[in-house]
């Protein structure tokens, strides 16, 4: 073996070791978060109470303990660990497939939609017969699928170009916007209050049904995102390379909008828009960790599962026995977040 072959295989190592060293640290953030945050509200717990109600669950030394960590804090943890992992994967693959630094899921108006279609419901009092708390979900559900198919058409009709794409999603962000604000106009003050709060984003509805379906549609575009890591990592170094590789680079353009129109209404359709987490997650990843889609995916969801659970952290702080849309905290924090990443990236001549 050459001198040189085994310097290259030291460096691999090397830093496939701090890849894996951050990926850890990263997902230790989390899980410390997390506990802060299951300690956090109107009745504050220690971190004995929190781990005691943890293990033993009813059986804890206090049942009052039990039933506020397992009943209400436990699911809206678990919702916004799904929602921001959600969305920091949408963000990655959007930025990735598109090359533009700004793009994610609101890039392509499906959190718009997703908007849109839940206004519409609350407005003109829509209820299933047989489930009524799947009412909003799956109209915004049904809305984000609505702009996918319409982006998905505009890219068929003039072809999948990473130029397209985002035309296509911007004119789609402004239809869906102009309806929202439409049926704002149309909306009675009592029913207005309701559209405005799930604009706003929030925690508070979240329950295991609703973790279930949204912790289903994270795991399976997860899997399908995995398989395609190669590609992706590819396609993220221009278009001509991914071909000369043998990638069909449009045919892979479309599948992957698709996977992330399905994220995002797994994320958005119960708990409302979320912003800034699929923008900044991401950027944050890429200067942890690299552009290896194998190593990015990960860290992009770890990112966006640690930063939304600590907005809901800042939340509950900013207003104890009363509720803080988290959609406002996460685009108060987002803002200078994002001004920090740019002066990075300036800095290093980027």
């Amino acid at each position: 073996m050459s001198i040189a072959l085994e310097h290259a295989m030291l460096a691999h190592r090397v830093r496939s070791q701090r890849r894996a060293r951050r990926l850890l640290g990263c997902l230790g953030a989390l899980v410390a978060v997390a506990l802060v945050d299951l300690m956090t509200g109107p009745a504050m717990l220690t971190v004995e109470q929190v781990l005691d109600a943890l293990l033993h669950g009813e059986g804890t030394a206090d049942p009052m303990v039990g039933i506020i960590v397992h009943t209400i804090r436990l699911p809206m943890l678990a919702m916004a660990v799904i929602v921001g992992a959600s969305l920091g994967l949408g963000g990655a693959v959007m930025q990735t497939i598109l090359g533009n630094p700004l793009a994610s899921p609101y890039t392509l108006g499906f959190s718009a939609a997703a908007g849109f279609g839940a206004a519409t419901v609350i407005l003109f009092g829509l209820s299933l017969p047989f489930a009524p708390w799947l009412t909003v979900p799956l109209a915004a559900f049904g809305a984000t699928a609505a702009a996918a198919a319409l982006v998905y058409g505009f890219a068929r009709l003039r072809g999948a170009t990473a130029e397209i794409l985002v035309l296509a999603g911007i004119a789609t962000l402004f239809l869906f916007q102009s309806l929202q604000s439409l049926l704002q106009y149309l909306a009675s003050p009592e029913v207005l209050q309701q559209i405005v709060f799930w604009l706003f984003g929030s925690l508070i509805k979240a329950s295991w049904s609703s973790v279930a379906v949204s912790g289903a549609i994270l795991a399976v575009s997860l899997l399908v995102l995995l398989v395609h890591a190669w590609p992706l990592t590819a396609l993220a170094f221009g278009d001509e390379r991914a071909r000369s590789l043998g990638i069909d680079v449009e045919r892979l353009r479309v599948s992957m909008l698709l996977v992330v129109s399905l994220l995002t209404a797994g994320a958005v359709a119960f708990v409302g828009t979320i912003g800034f987490v699929g923008l900044v997650a991401p950027h944050l990843a890429r200067i942890l960790i690299g552009d290896d889609q194998r190593h990015l995916l990960p860290m992009s969801a770890l990112c966006g599962a640690t930063l939304m659970t600590a907005a809901a952290v800042v939340a509950k702080v900013l207003s104890p026995g009363s509720v803080v849309p988290i959609g406002i905290v996460t685009a108060v924090v987002g803002v200078p977040f994002l001004f920090v990443l740019i002066v990075r990236g300036r800095s290093r001549g980027e």
